[in-house]
């Protein structure tokens, strides 16, 4: 016997933009907000850089113009992990430094902050990565109270850092009631491991993301990997997105389109690249496998910028190269995946 239930339309989900990605271009707060305004995005993730003062009246005003405008806010500091890599001495202490965006985030508007442990280099470098895990835990618990007092939670990124296992376990630890996860779909690739698996993994935790599309395929060596625009990668992002809808629907989807850079090598037939993952977990490598099986390199044209290039014809095609990839991922987010309420709104 036929249903005769009307099918459910597709919940709603914003889409936005990390603005790290358009640095290039040198724009502040209220230009990176005109240009999401006309590019018909729901959203932005800003960063402190992104930001000319700390001042509270000026945050009011990128607030206010945020409202105007009727785009959301996501905020993003750094790194906060005082024995990485990327800890920069220069932001005094955690607490100090975490507090700050906190404080930056409410006047914002965001119920978020966007953080991260370090890098990839936290995987092999002379201090064991679970020391990193425990710095990082302790600097986002000295802050517990005032996160909860503001109603800013701390999404934590998978910077190339954290398997999704790993990172799992540090939110669990640092405590779910005020920390989560900023979702990066590029950099699960880059930690040898399949998106939606750490979409399955992380998603309840989910508050804001970074998400771009990756080519993922096998090499004499192992595996390569290389980003790319949205829908012109591996990733099955129509399956991603049915399932984000359900796990992290609240989740603004933040894209960061990387292009320009050249493929990356997993020489994982190789014993010395084990290193820097001796507790990875068999069966989750193989779904990454599986993942490369399928793939092939990236078959369009792209500008790979030379490292150490001072042209700056060159630097001026690998900017427009930058806005041109940014502008056609909204158009595949819309257009085909169905994401992006004002967009959605003008084609529906």
């Amino acid at each position: 016997m036929q249903s005769t239930m009307a099918a459910q339309p597709p919940v709603g989900l914003k889409l936005g933009l990390d603005t790290y990605v358009m640095r290039p271009f040198g724009w502040k707060a209220f230009e990176l907000l005109d240009y999401a305004a006309r590019v018909r995005l729901d959203a932005v993730q800003l960063g402190s850089s992104d930001l000319e003062s700390q001042d509270p009246a000026y945050l009011k005003k990128v607030r206010e113009h945020a409202e105007r405008l009727e785009i959301s806010i996501d905020a993003a500091i750094g790194g906060v992990c005082p024995t990485s890599s990327m800890w920069v001495p220069s932001n005094g202490d955690p607490t100090t430094y975490l507090l700050l965006g906190l404080r930056q985030a409410h006047a914002l508007g965001s119920t978020n902050l966007h953080v991260y442990l370090g890098g990839g280099s936290e995987r092999t470098g002379p201090i064991p990565l679970e020391k990193h895990i425990e710095e990082t835990v302790k600097s986002l618990r000295s802050v517990r109270s005032q996160s909860m007092d503001l109603n800013v939670k701390i999404a934590v990124e998978n910077h190339g850092d954290l398997q999704a296992w790993e990172m799992k376990a540090l939110v669990e630890e640092a405590g779910k009631e005020f920390v989560g996860v900023c979702l990066d779909s590029g950099n699960s690739v880059a930690v040898i491991e399949d998106p939606m698996l750490s979409l399955e993994m992380l998603g309840l935790y989910v508050l804001t993301t970074h998400i771009r599309d990756s080519v993922v395929y096998e090499v004499p060596s192992g595996i390569a990997y290389q980003w790319v625009a949205l829908g012109d990668g591996s990733i099955d992002f129509q399956t991603f997105f049915r399932r984000y809808r359900e796990l992290c629907p609240q989740a603004s989807v933040q894209l960061e389109i990387l292009t320009g850079s050249p493929p990356r090598i997993v020489p994982y037939t190789e014993a010395d690249f084990w290193k820097a993952y001796p507790k990875a977990r068999a069966h989750e490598f193989a779904r990454f496998v599986a993942l490369a099986k399928k793939g092939h390199p990236f078959m369009g044209s792209m500008l790979i910028a030379p490292r150490g290039s001072t042209s700056p014809a060159y630097a001026a095609a690998v900017k427009e190269q930058r806005r041109v990839d940014v502008e056609r991922s909204f158009d595949y987010a819309s257009n085909v995946l169905g994401i992006g309420l004002r967009r959605r709104a003008k084609t529906g």
